[in-house]
Formats: structure tokens, C-alpha cells, sequence
């Protein structure tokens, strides 16, 4: 009986771990496909011309930003309904919220066709996108770790992790694909048909994520506690205070090397091509995918808060490289620099699934868990692109937005190092 119980649970909890691959897939291909191309055509299509390429990167890094607000306020509700209703309805929502706001994006008309419409429609779009992934990350995170046997909780919480590289190497991919038509056709049309691909994309989430049975912790733990988003505010408010602040560089500092780092590159002071910068982001996104899996297995292994103290680290050491590297325009170079800064990103990510949801014990660990990441990504993550552009526009130099990233290395490191770690018993 014990042998048929533990085969049971091993299989459920494999199938939570791919149900959460293919749903944070899904929903970062669609927050990262938006990212792209805030970089590269928002500015032109949906906002007034200004002569000033900056003026316009830095108006669609603003409604980008939006999303990241929106998220908070997406963790608690969707956090209120996997703490109290169940984490599988919560995720099925989401998804579907996600799926339509993305493909509805891409049917937008421009600034040329509706004028001020255009922005107003994008943004308000881009706010229900930040609500479907503010609800997303904590109960797929969840439903990995609470589903995994002892002992292997960052290898299974990385397959939640692990979404994020597929969908951004799925976004980044795509785009670089696109980039190959020339960029009068990626501004015109092109960059509609990623937000278009997304409709079949959600066909197959949805598939996989209602065959996932709801979470044992849950199920087993669950208790009245009145509206979970009071009694996380007031019993787990220092450890989600503690969350924020270990979240710097794995939600906001991921930004910095990827939607930044496109828009200072191609900008016509550095002038990297836009398919050079594509295609280093697609093999940086590709390698991370592969690593991921490995780097939660060593978290296990040898201690999850070690590893991501040594991808802190790393992360820092590389920072001035990674841009620096740019202005050669040595395509070799720019890829080997985009790559050794994903592997230490991906030291500081793949972990933090199971450090996050460990912070919290089982009641309104939904709520909880999303309030961390959701309010660090809003600070950190929605903020990053835009204050480290409008830095470069305002002095010209690159320097800024390092020191930048090396501060949010330091506060991580500081952060995660007096990270509390629980068990899943009330």
C-alpha cells in the first residue's frame, strides 16, 4: 500500500511539475512577447512621432510598466480564490484571462489609425495581463512545490522556473524569426503574429492544467481564516517585506539584461542590429531553459539559498561586461556575454520558487507568496527598463543602470541570506 502511495503521489506530482511548465510557458511567452516588442515597435506604432527614438522606447516601457502594477493587485485576488476556493481554478483563470488580453493586443490599431486611443486601449490591455500573471506565478509555484516528495522541492519548483527561459526562448525566437523581414515590415505587421500564435498556445494550456489534480497541502490544510489577504497583511507581513527584498535581481534585474539591454543596444548610439540582439537572447534563453533543471537539483543538493548567493554574485561580476560588450558589435562576443550572464541568472532564479513558498507557512501561503513577488516584480521588474532608459538618456552612459543592477545584487544577497525556510505543516 505505502509502495502504490508513494507511486501515486510521484505521479501526481510529476504531472503537477509539467502542468506548471506548460502554463508559466504560456503565460511568459505572453508577458515577454509584449516586452519584445516594447522594445522595438511600441514606440513607433502606438505613440505620437517625436523625433527622439528615447522619448518614444520610454513611453512603451511606461505602459509596460503597468503590468507590473497590475500584478499585486492580481495576487490577491487570484491569491484569495487559491486560498480559499482552491489553487487549480485560480490558474485555469488566469490563463484565460492572459490568452485574451494578448491576442486582443495584437488586433489593436495604431496611433495612426485611432490616435490617443491607441495607447489608452494598450494600457488598459497590458493592466489585465498583469493581473492574469499576478495570479499566475504563486499558484503554479504552489502547485510544483506542494505536490513534490521531501526533499526535492526546488527541483520540482523549478519546473514552474523554468517557464520563464521556454517563454522567453518561445517570444525571443519568434521575433528573431520575424526580424528576418526587415524592419519597416516587423513595425507594419510582423509583430502582430506572436500575439496572434498566442490563442493556440492557451488551447494546449488549458488542456494540460485541467488534468492536474488540486494541490495535497490544500487540500489537507486548508482553514477558515477569514479573507486570506488580512490575515497575510497581518501575520506574514515581515516575511513578505523579507520576499520583496530578496527579489531584486530574479524579478527586476532579469529585465535589465533583456528588455534594456535590446533597447540600449539597438539604439543608433551603439548601433547593434536588431537580429544580432534577438538571436543572442534566443540561445541566452535556450541555454537558461537547460540549466534550470540542473541549478534547482544542486539547490537541493547542496543548499538552494548557496546557490543563489554564487548567481548573485556572478550576476554582478558580469554586469558591467554585459553591456560593455555592446559597443564591439563582435556578434561572438555579444552572445558568449549574454549567455555567462543567463547562467547567473538562472542560479538566482531557479531556486527561488522553493525559498519563496517556504517563507510562508500553508495558511494563505497563496496570498503571501504572491504579494512578495507580485510587489517586488511591480518595484523592481516594471521600473528597471524604464528609470535605467531614462538614465541613459539623461547622461548618455551605460554606467548608471550597472551600478543599478550591482545595488539590487547587493540587497538580494543581503535579503535572501535571512530568508526563513518552513516546512508545509500548519
Amino acid at each position: 500500500m505505502t509502495v502504490q502511495t508513494d507511486t501515486q503521489s510521484l505521479r501526481r506530482a510529476r504531472r503537477a511539475g509539467l502542468a506548471a511548465f506548460v502554463g508559466t510557458t504560456i503565460e511568459w511567452y505572453d508577458f515577454y512577447i509584449y516586452a519584445t516588442a516594447a522594445s522595438l515597435v511600441f514606440g513607433t506604432v502606438f505613440f505620437p512621432a517625436t523625433g527622439d527614438r528615447l522619448t518614444g522606447v520610454a513611453a512603451a516601457f511606461a505602459t509596460y510598466a503597468v503590468g507590473f502594477f497590475a500584478r499585486p493587485l492580481g495576487g490577491i485576488v487570484f491569491g484569495h480564490v487559491g486560498d480559499r476556493i482552491g489553487r487549480k481554478t485560480a490558474l485555469v483563470v488566469t490563463l484565460t484571462m492572459m490568452g485574451a488580453a494578448t491576442f486582443l493586443v495584437g488586433c489593436l490599431p495604431g496611433y495612426a489609425q485611432i490616435g490617443t486611443w491607441a495607447p489608452i486601449l494598450l494600457v488598459v490591455l497590458r493592466f489585465v495581463q498583469g493581473l492574469a500573471v499576478g495570479g499566475e506565478w504563486g499558484g503554479a509555484v504552489l502547485m510544483a512545490v506542494e505536490h513534490a516528495p521531501p526533499g526535492k522541492k526546488t527541483f520540482y519548483g523549478a519546473f514552474a522556473q523554468a517557464g520563464n527561459p521556454a517563454g522567453a526562448l518561445l517570444a525571443t525566437g519568434l521575433f528573431s524569426l520575424l526580424s528576418l523581414g526587415g524592419t519597416e515590415w516587423l513595425t507594419t505587421w510582423g509583430w502582430r503574429i506572436p500575439f496572434f500564435a498566442s490563442v493556440l498556445l492557451i488551447g494546449v494550456g488549458l488542456i494540460v492544467r485541467l488534468k492536474v489534480e488540486e494541490s495535497p497541502v490544500f487540500e489537507e490544510a486548508v482553514e477558515e481564516t477569514g479573507a486570506p489577504i488580512l490575515y497575510a497583511v497581518r501575520t506574514n507581513w515581515k516575511p513578505i517585506l523579507l520576499g520583496i527584498c530578496v527579489l531584486p535581481v530574479a524579478v527586476g534585474g532579469y529585465y535589465l539584461v533583456t528588455t534594456f539591454a535590446t533597447a540600449y543596444a539597438t539604439d543608433p548610439a551603439v548601433g547593434v542590429s536588431e537580429s544580432l540582439v534577438l538571436n543572442a537572447l534566443t540561445i541566452a534563453a535556450f541555454v537558461e531553459l537547460v540549466v534550470s533543471f540542473g541549478a534547482a537539483w544542486l539547490g537541493d543538493r547542496f543548499g538552494r539559498v548557496r546557490v543563489v548567493v554564487i548567481g548573485l554574485v556572478g550576476v554582478a561580476v558580469l554586469a558591467a561586461p554585459q553591456f560593455l560588450v555592446l559597443s564591439t558589435k563582435n556578434a561572438a562576443l555579444i552572445i558568449a556575454a549574454f549567455v555567462a550572464m543567463r547562467l547567473a541568472m538562472t542560479a538566482t532564479y531557479s531556486p527561488i520558487a522553493a525559498i519563496l513558498s517556504q517563507m510562508f507557512r500553508p495558511r494563505a501561503r497563496y496570498t503571501s507568496i504572491s504579494l512578495s513577488y507580485q510587489l517586488a516584480g511591480a518595484l523592481f521588474g516594471g521600473l528597471s527598463p524604464l528609470v535605467s532608459t531614462l538614465l541613459f538618456q539623461a547622461t548618455g552612459s551605460v554606467w548608471p543602470a550597472i551600478g543599478l543592477l550591482i545595488g539590487m545584487c547587493v540587497l538580494s544577497i543581503a535579503c535572501v541570506l535571512a530568508a526563513p525556510q518552513h516546512t508545509d505543516e500548519v
